[in-house]
């Protein structure tokens, strides 16, 4: 046995934590929804920044030939110079006066300081595509365009834009050179590797953290699991003990579970305990009759046989007492059911102003030198949630209790009343009464209180055992009321359902649950 627990307690070990599952699946979950959202931020970010790309490429390209353009004749190196690269223009080769402010603010103008950046390249054509100025020497292909053209290609390997433009003169109209400008888009990619690496970053931080608190919120989540598991492992060992999960305090789905979980074990506790009673009662009162078969076997085994009076009396007792087991038998099985009622009947209603009358007229047909007596104030039927054979037992169980105890006077009162939203009935008799240190014990199983006479009278001390769980079990009450000498009244009581107006039929009487 220590070896089959120490196993389990080995591969509960070595297996795959509940905890850790949820945390790592909590960490990939979040970490996919990030990967995700960041593609698609990295993706239009990636689009806004070719835009960007594209609009800086084509107002290069303009204002490279608004520069250019107020020129009449051919453009040659000598005349591109001074408006692309002063620096590096000879005295002779200077812009016209008329052209200063033009060149001061083309300088000044931020978007033509860009042409400074590494990843640009700024070159002019004359009208045959002969090159005659370029800021970095990059082999390019170039061609003629009527219109503006920008197209996307590889540049030494890498991704880059080329923009074509025609150069017109603004007083003769016609075509003086053309202007290409190429960009290789260095900025975009040094952002896309910073966006990357901080996408990488966050994502890895994230991860660890959702982790984390994944696990985290696991153990805690977890925590009425485990205090499962150890209960099971302890009642497993030992059926009988009284161990229970912990009250988790939280308004859950867990602590729902907890509590039915308490709720089957205190169940099955009460199941185990009902069996271990029933077959101690048994044997107990099943021992007495037994014993006395057996005697009255051996005595017609010995002389009996040859003897017609010892034989018939042994026959009658024997018969008597097999009768008065079966009896025994039958009731043991109608109180097990009776502690179980919960499970088979949990929807049925009765309407106890029909079943009482029944079997208060039963009563009258079977004992017709009893005088019965039934106070019925209720006016309309009146149901109470109880499977009606069940109702009909307890009635039945506390009648013929009042009519075996009532010799001398040989009446029985039965009344039924509602009381708030409770419905009432009381069964009265008029015989010896049942002494106040006996009262609390009535409802106990196989107890009588004049063992013998009870015994002459055919019962087993059940039937009010029988009754009382059968109340119970439908959340009912019942008490017994005595006074030595004068009688006895049996009350009960059961929450009304519901009460229908007259005219209109009750609900069904039968159990709904099947």
């Amino acid at each position: 046995m220590k070896s089959i627990t120490a196993d389990k307690q080995q591969k509960r070990a070595r297996r795959f934590s509940l905890k850790w599952k949820w945390a790592l699946g909590a960490a990939f979950g979040i970490f996919i929804v990030f990967a995700i959202f960041s593609i698609l931020i990295f993706n239009r970010f990636t689009a806004i920044m070719l835009g960007q790309e594209q609009t800086n490429l084509r107002d290069t390209m303009t204002l490279v030939v608004e520069r250019l353009n107020n020129q009449s004749d051919t453009l040659t190196h000598a005349t591109v110079l001074p408006y692309l690269r002063p620096d590096l223009a000879t005295p002779a080769d200077e812009v016209p006066k008329s052209d200063q402010n033009a060149k001061k603010n083309i300088y000044t103008d931020s978007i033509i300081v860009k042409l400074a950046r590494e990843d640009v390249t700024v070159s002019v054509y004359n009208p045959n595509g002969k090159s005659i100025f370029a800021s970095r020497n990059i082999p390019t292909k170039f061609k003629k365009t009527a219109n503006i053209d920008i197209e996307r290609t590889k540049i030494h390997g890498v991704n880059g834009f080329i923009g074509r433009r025609p150069i017109r003169s603004r007083t003769t109209g016609k075509i003086i050179g053309y202007a290409q400008v190429t960009t290789q888009l260095g900025t975009l990619r040094k952002d896309q590797n910073q966006l990357l690496k901080a996408f990488f970053g966050i994502g890895l931080l994230a991860f660890l953290i959702s982790g984390l608190v994944g696990y985290l919120l696991a153990s805690y989540f977890m925590r009425p699991i485990k205090s499962m598991t150890d209960t099971i492992d302890i009642i497993k060992n030992d059926p009988q003990s009284a161990e229970r999960i912990p009250q988790v305090k939280r308004n859950d789905e867990l602590a729902d579970l907890a509590n039915l979980f308490n709720d089957m074990l205190d169940r099955m506790q009460r199941y185990i305990e009902q069996q271990e009673e029933f077959v101690e009662d048994v044997s107990h009162e099943l021992r007495t009759p037994v014993a006395i078969i057996e005697g009255h076997l051996q005595m017609l085994n010995r002389w009996g046989k040859d003897d017609p009076e010892v034989l018939a009396e042994s026959i009658s007792a024997s018969v008597q007492e097999i009768t008065r087991m079966k009896s025994l038998v039958q009731e043991m099985l109608d109180l097990t059911r009776a502690e179980q009622v919960e499970v088979h009947y949990p929807h049925a209603k009765t309407d106890v102003k029909d079943v009482t009358q029944q079997v208060f007229n039963n009563f009258k047909l079977i004992h017709p030198d009893f005088t019965f007596t039934l106070d019925d104030d209720l006016d309309q039927p009146t149901i109470v949630k109880i499977y009606r054979d069940h109702f009909e037992q307890i009635m039945i169980i506390l009648m013929d209790n009042a009519v075996k105890y009532s010799e001398k006077r040989q009446e029985v009162h039965l009344s039924i009343a509602r009381t708030g939203n409770q419905v009432e009935i009381a069964v009265q008799d008029f015989g010896e009464g049942i002494a106040e240190a006996d009262l609390a014990r009535v409802f106990n199983r196989f107890y009588r209180v004049d063992k013998a006479r009870s015994r002459d009278k055919g019962g087993n001390g059940l039937g009010l055992s029988i009754a009382q769980r059968l109340v119970d079990s439908y959340h009912g009450k019942i008490s017994a009321e005595s006074v030595l000498g004068s009688g006895t009244i049996l009350r009960m009581s059961f929450p009304i359902l519901n009460t229908l107006p007259k005219g209109e039929s009750p609900i069904a009487t039968t159990d709904d649950s099947k």
